[in-house]
């Protein structure tokens, strides 16, 4: 049984840029709901015990009537949990260490990193999610549909943008490009660097 997370936070400590009406209602309201919509998927199913990365990692040994809301459900759980612990309050800047070097080494720079980033959000139709990952060592940015998650296609995520409606509009209504730029300010590179490996 999937629970729901702790903030290692207040909802209002990452303001200006991230309202806390949004964090409480994201948290609480949209989070809350995949978790109790997975744990009914996988109720009375052999996974219903099985971390949500082992789950997520093989989608195919989800029964089949039951596979679409386990990937909806279980990935939003996912990629939520590693979402709130990806910002905190006081962060931001830019990222050091094996992780900035590989950044400049692979992109460029920090500033392409945020372009292509902040591109990925962009483009992405209707709702979903950018991504930083690493494709076996390797950095790459990436975009993924409603709460699909790269580690259902073998990769890891670093460092994830929600670009869902939910997790903007109430300050940014449809400017996405706002919230987007201004979601920097928090990000915590010190847990993205400690999920990369390279």
């Amino acid at each position: 049984m999937f629970v729901l997370p702790k903030l290692d936070y207040a909802y209002n400590a990452l303001e200006p840029h991230i309202d806390e009406l949004t964090m409480t209602i994201h948290h609480t309201k949209h989070h809350q709901a995949y978790i109790d919509n997975a744990n009914k998927a996988l109720a009375g199913t052999p996974m219903e015990s099985w971390a949500v990365e082992d789950i997520l990692k093989d989608l195919s040994k989800t029964p089949d009537d039951k596979r679409n809301a386990v990937r909806n459900n279980a990935g939003g759980h996912y990629n939520h949990s590693l979402f709130w612990q990806m910002m905190g309050p006081g962060k931001g800047g830019s990222p050091s260490g094996n992780l900035g070097d590989a950044i400049k080494e692979k992109f460029g720079g920090f500033d392409k990193v945020q372009e292509q980033f902040a591109n990925a959000g962009l483009t992405r139709f209707g709702s979903g999610w950018a991504w930083l990952v690493s494709n076996k060592g390797t950095l790459e940015i990436v975009s993924t549909a409603n709460q699909d998650t790269p580690l259902s296609e073998g990769k890891i995520p670093l460092l994830g943008c929600d670009v869902w409606e939910h997790a903007y509009y109430v300050r940014y209504f449809n400017k996405r490009a706002d919230y987007i730029k201004a979601w920097w300010n928090v990000v915590n590179w010190d847990f993205v660097q400690s999920r990369f490996k390279g």
